[in-house]
């Protein structure tokens, strides 16, 4: 099939959402499928999220979008993200009269209102808006489904997270704790954007018996180094040195009341390293039943709990999330052209793009 995967989050931002998008294409890809990306990196004009530099907006895309439509031919177009590429996408989508699938990675409600004075609400109508013509939502979990149900979302879709367990494994895990020699253990580890949001300053402020390590960049850190002088911060980690960081943690801690599943997660336990979260979307549709992590409203006793747990295991729990049946789950939920309808509808399209071509020339 060729899909069409339109997306504001990509490389060289590092994150969970990109990190998704890109091991669900390179899985698509080896599975036949040929897909088409748009992204913000393509040469279009961008300017800088405010206070959140990493992601660029695209200004001025649409043209582009179009004429890669009309020479792509996609049977199926996702829209992952809600960015002014997504809404491009969107118009084109809804104004073509084409089907199209979209995915809820970020809980952009709470996210908006912990930065700025605006109630979750009009959040929630902006991205119950984005997301109300597509025929599939795809979202991480069960809870998050329901969360998302009862704000009156429709058609929503269980696309779940794989994990690379060649890349994050036990083995990286040191005697003498490899990048944290000399740390007073137990050595307790957050992996993740330093901002507001994820709400690093819950684990921060515990009194533990040992290290708290935050690995990790974003616009909170300087405070928080300034704050948490007790802390360690190694600023941002990648491949082999972000694995060792979550090999040669005794737990892993994820704080967060506002991720949609948190991928780093399933990497800290394919290490072998417990997680101790709080109940929330994400922790709470993995961990429970596990034996891999422990979940609750007290964090601190969360972590005591999930020291007590037996790393052999936790990896085992991790094996069983696999990329390749991510991507064949993403699949699944496209909202691809009917095949009966398919000549008939790109007839339409590319007559209705031509035209649009031709009077932006005699504009």
């Amino acid at each position: 099939m060729r899909i069409m995967l339109v997306t504001d989050a990509w490389e060289p931002q590092v994150n969970g959402v990109v990190r998704t998008l890109s091991r669900t294409i390179q899985e698509l890809r080896e599975m036949g499928h040929e897909v088409e990306l748009v992204t913000p990196a393509d040469g279009y004009y961008t300017l800088p999220l405010p206070t959140y530099s990493e992601i660029k907006m695209a200004i001025g895309a649409r043209a582009d979008i179009e004429h890669r439509f009309e020479v792509f031919e996609p049977e199926a177009v996702h829209i992952a993200t809600e960015g002014t590429l997504g809404l491009t996408a969107r118009a084109v989508c809804i104004e073509n009269k084409f089907p199209f699938s979209t995915s809820y990675h970020t809980q952009y409600p709470e996210y908006i209102s912990a930065r700025f004075p605006v109630p979750e609400s009009w959040g929630y109508a902006f991205v119950r808006w984005f997301h109300e013509m597509s025929g599939r939502v795809m979202v991480a979990t069960e809870s998050m489904k329901k969360q998302l149900e009862d704000h009156g979302f429709k058609n929503l879709m269980i696309w779940s997270r794989g994990v690379d367990t060649e890349q994050f494994n036990p083995d990286l895990r040191k005697e003498d704790r490899g990048p944290f020699v000399g740390l007073k253990t137990p050595i307790y580890v957050y992996v993740g954007r330093v901002s507001v949001e994820k709400n690093v300053e819950a684990f921060l402020e515990l009194e533990l018996d040992g290290t708290k390590v935050v690995v990790g960049d974003g616009p909170a850190k300087e405070e928080l180094e300034n704050k948490y002088k007790d802390a360690v911060f190694t600023g941002s980690k990648f491949g082999t040195e972000l694995a060792e960081c979550y090999a040669n943690a005794d737990v892993f801690v994820f704080p967060s009341l506002t991720d949609t599943f948190g991928l780093v997660i399933l990497e800290a336990m394919a290490t072998g390293t417990p997680v101790a979260a709080f109940n929330a979307p994400g922790p709470k549709d993995i961990i429970p039943g596990s034996d891999a992590g422990v979940v609750g409203d007290d964090l601190k006793a969360n972590i005591e709990a999930a020291l007590k747990l037996d790393r052999v295991t936790v990896r085992k729990f991790a094996e069983t999330f696999s990329w390749r049946a991510c991507a064949e789950q993403f699949f699944q939920n496209l909202d691809p052209v009917p095949l009966m309808e398919k000549k008939k509808i790109w007839q339409r399209v590319k007559n209705a793009l031509s035209l649009k071509r031709k009077r932006r020339i005699l504009d």
